[in-house]
Order: structure tokens, then sequence, then C-alpha cells
């Protein structure tokens, strides 16, 4: 049952209960780019996409550990890279939520960088990379992530997100 406001008069009911109590469940996240062109693939990339709705709220949380035939695309830094989201927003948002990147060819915690969810249409999250790493290393490629921003992308590299927005009513 979608989600109903509240009226005067309404009954409570069980499948009124499940309406509003967030239930976390698993979604497959679709990547794309943001012209359509140069489409990426997860390959063998290990993915977890959970989502939980409660109302107009929806949780999320996604992390894609990339695999050795995942494919970053190639449109260079013009084509940025897009990931479904589990429920159709409300209105596009420059902020929804935190996440992280992490690159495995540098050390640790210096390989990290702050990241965070846009949700550039009302189905799609962008990926907005901070400028500059945990140890102070300036990442000149800052901005929308992309098959070679904040940097070239391989295999074991990590991407974390995670946040809340509104549903379409």
């Amino acid at each position: 049952m979608p989600f109903e406001a509240w009226r005067p008069g309404m009954i409570l009911t069980e499948s009124r209960l499940d309406s509003i109590s967030p239930t976390w469940q698993d979604w497959t996240p679709v990547w794309t780019t943001s012209t359509g062109a140069n489409t990426p693939s997860f390959g063998n990339a290990a993915i977890t996409a959970r989502y939980a709705q409660s109302a107009l709220t929806v949780w999320f949380r996604m992390t894609v550990i990339f695999g050795s035939t995942t494919s970053f695309g190639g449109g260079g830094s013009s084509d940025n890279w897009r990931f479904s989201a589990p429920v159709t927003a409300a209105a596009i948002s420059d902020v929804v939520g935190g996440g992280e990147a992490h690159d495995v060819s540098v050390a640790n915690t210096a390989g990290r960088m702050a990241i965070r969810p846009r949700l550039t249409t009302t189905t799609t999250f962008e990926l907005e990379a901070s400028a500059g790493r945990v140890d102070a290393v300036a990442v000149t490629s800052g901005g929308l992530m992309d098959a070679v921003s904040p940097w070239t992308w391989a295999n074991g590299d990590i991407v974390r997100i995670w946040g809340h927005y509104e549903a379409a009513g």
C-alpha cells in the first residue's frame, strides 16, 4: 500500500501500519551517465544497496566494491556517473547524505575522501567528491564523479553513500 496522509476518520489497519513502518529492503541500482553515453558496467562488483521508506521519508545506503570486470565507462570528466534512486524523489536536491570513496592504490586512510550524494534528477544520484583527501593531498579533479574523477578507478576501489530524502507523494 503506498503512503497516504492520515485524515480524520481513517481506521488503523495492518496494511496502514505497514505503509508507515520502515522495513529495510534491497534495491538494485542502475549505473548510467549524465549523457547516457559511455555507460559503465558493474561487472563482478560487490554491491550492497538497501533502503527503507516510512511515509514520505526514504533512507538509503549503498556500497560498491568495484571488481576486476567492472567497466567504469569511457566518457572522461564530461560524463558524470549516475546511480538510480530506490524511490522517486519529490524534488532534486544538492545534498541528501554523505559518503566516502576509497582508492585502494593509496594506503588505508590516505586514499579516502568525502563524497556527497546529490539528487540531480528525481530518480538518480550523482556523487560529488570533495577537493582533497583526508591526508590533505589536493585532488585536482574534484566535483561530480566519473570514470576519471577524482582518480582513475580500479579493481577494489570503493564507493559508499548513505542518507535520506523526501519521496514523491
